[in-house]
């Protein structure tokens, strides 16, 4: 088998340069994959892999983070915008769009405000601002880093140079076993927070979900097959956020658990992930 050797690129989107990814045939079928926190377009790498004989792959870094540079908004709306920006410049349409963790929330934010890029779109190991059971998943004590991260230059006073042993613990915790996430993909992910702006953009997301609770208020369905997929380990019921989806007006919501897996699906399973969304594009 040959190595795997995607092409990367930057792409210069409203003043904000972003870093992408891309394998398989660029006249095949598009799947966009959006990384979660803390990670990187390499949370993808090996489903990109498996995916790239029969699709056109590509991940992206998320505006401010590893080599995407510039302009870096907070609220999910605002990055959609800049990755409809994209997708305009890469001049696909009919898109699968797919994000874990904070690309999720992105995701949702896409599908609400621009539907008319997607044929279907895929949510992983997430809840949504605004969207049950978002009030009753805030409440979780294993998710203190939502409050603690709202607050004002804190945190990043005391993750800078730290993010590595930051990170590892949520990948410690939150994976089915300690060890799943690969000591590479590790190093790698903090290497894309590195940098003091990076690592603020990442705790902006956070101080942005009272206005992403907003953004995400209404009921209107934009027609899209949504697919919402959850770690078999992760704590709650799948059917409390599939359910959560619909009554936000959504119509086609299918669930899909992960066997063996924890909060990092793409990583921890990236072969039951790439065959889920396979099965969608089918």
């Amino acid at each position: 088998m040959k190595p795997f050797a995607p092409a990367h690129r930057q792409v210069t989107v409203d003043g904000a340069s972003i870093h992408i990814v891309e394998a398989g045939n660029g006249e095949a079928r598009t799947i966009i994959l959006l990384h979660g926190y803390p990670g990187s377009w390499l949370s993808f790498e090996r489903v990109m892999a498996l995916l790239s004989d029969r699709f056109h792959v590509v991940a992206v870094d998320l505006p401010g983070i590893g080599a995407s540079k510039g302009n870096s908004p907070a609220d999910k709306k605002s990055i959609a915008a800049c990755l409809d920006g994209l997708m305009e410049r890469l001049g696909v349409k009919e898109v699968l769009l797919a994000g874990h963790d904070i690309g999720g929330m992105v995701v949702y934010a896409f599908l609400r405000h621009f539907p008319q890029r997607l044929s279907r779109a895929v949510i992983l190991d997430t809840a949504v601002p605004g969207i049950a059971p978002w009030e009753e998943v805030k409440k979780n004590p294993n998710i203190w880093h939502f409050a603690f991260y709202a607050v004002p230059a804190l945190p990043e006073a005391l993750a800078a140079g730290k993010q590595k042993l930051l990170f590892d613990y949520f990948y410690n915790t939150l994976a089915a076993a300690p060890g799943v996430i690969p000591a590479s993909n590790r190093i790698a992910h903090a290497e894309a927070y590195r940098e003091p702006a990076a690592l603020k953009t990442s705790f902006d997301w956070y101080r942005a979900f009272p206005q992403d609770e907003k953004d995400n208020a209404g009921t209107s369905s934009p027609g899209i097959p949504l697919l919402y997929v959850r770690g078999e380990k992760e704590p709650g019921d799948i059917n409390d956020y599939v359910n959560g989806f619909r009554k936000s007006g959504l119509r086609d919501v299918t669930g899909k658990i992960i066997p063996g897996s924890g909060h990092f699906s793409p990583e921890e399973q990236p072969e039951a992930v790439a065959e889920a969304l396979a099965a969608f594009m089918a």
